[in-house]
């Protein structure tokens, strides 16, 4: 269902051009808009519906967007397309069985016109499945046995490099590892800015919690929720047995239920500067809106 509040978008207008270059795995947008997917929940956790916008304010490091610059504001239930990424390095082998069991409940909770691929990644990454809308994973998945080192951030950017290409406005990425990368090229931040530059949050689940403590779980639970917060996903800490079901189904309806504010940039210049974004909302002191934390402009 979509139901448009304001303005009539038409996404296709949206000029995009996604460059990726092969030798440092960096992906660079052009666009005259900055769209941004929002979740709003009460304190219940609770999704918030029926805000207008007026609702809302936008500010882009720190000054506020003026509303003559809004291009378009919406609410809907729209297709989203997601990537799984399974960790399958020799860490996980104890919990590899679980992780698959945990992408099998994301692919059932995926709605008619929802689509997802799946990846796998230990020393390198590869495709386990092309997007589709199946609800089962591949046959080859269930021959996947845990080895090898972490590529975590190049799973992440190759994630983002399949994303580029899909037309759906809402993308996510799926990640259940144990968060402790040993192998990549990219950095995390690389990681990070690949999956922004094509708009797509990451929701991480940390698999180290269910038999990993001290500082070792510390760190990968810390470096999964950084990837979650600034791309406006979310960061699930609680991966054993009825709770990890749960989380799985609320991923799939959360994508599902989100506002989308697309604004003309403050700034026009071509500098490859990283600029803040931040959401507030107005006389709504009981909700809490949720976004990516900013862009990276364009590089001349």
């Amino acid at each position: 269902m979509f139901r448009t509040i304001l303005f009539l978008l038409a996404f296709l207008c949206i000029n995009v051009v996604v460059v990726v270059a092969q030798d440092d795995d960096v992906i660079r947008t052009e666009t005259n808009l900055v769209v941004l997917n929002i979740t709003v929940t009460d304190k219940a956790g609770q999704y918030a519906k029926g805000l207008k916008a007026s609702d809302f304010k936008v500010f882009e490091d720190g000054v506020e967007v003026k509303p003559n610059t809004i291009a378009s504001f919406s609410v809907q239930e729209s297709p989203y397309a997601a990537v799984v990424l399974l960790d399958s390095s020799g860490s996980m082998e104890a919990r590899f069985s679980l992780a698959r069991s945990a992408a099998i409940r994301f692919l059932d909770g995926l709605r008619p016109e929802d689509v997802a691929a799946v990846y796998r990644f230990d020393s390198k990454v590869e495709r386990v499945q092309e997007f589709s809308g199946g609800r089962d994973l591949a046959p080859t998945a269930y021959a996947i046995h845990a080895k090898g080192m972490t590529t975590l951030n190049d799973a992440i950017v190759e994630a983002s490099k399949t994303l580029a290409d899909r037309t759906e406005v809402r993308k996510a990425i799926v990640v259940l590892s144990d968060g402790m990368d040993t192998f990549s090229k990219a950095s995390s931040e690389k990681a990070v800015e690949a999956a922004l530059a094509v708009g797509a949050s990451i929701y991480a689940v940390d698999m180290s919690s269910l038999d990993v403590g001290g500082t070792t779980g510390r760190q990968s639970a810390a470096s999964l929720k950084g990837f979650a917060e600034k791309t406006g996903g979310r960061f699930i800490a609680t991966p054993g047995g009825p709770a990890l079901r749960d989380a799985f189904t609320g991923i799939a309806d959360e994508l599902g239920h989100q506002y989308t504010i697309s604004y003309r940039p403050l700034n026009t210049k071509h500098d490859g500067k990283w600029h803040t974004l931040e959401v507030k909302l107005v006389s709504h002191d009981d909700l809490t809106a949720r976004t990516r934390k900013g862009y990276r402009a364009p590089k001349s």
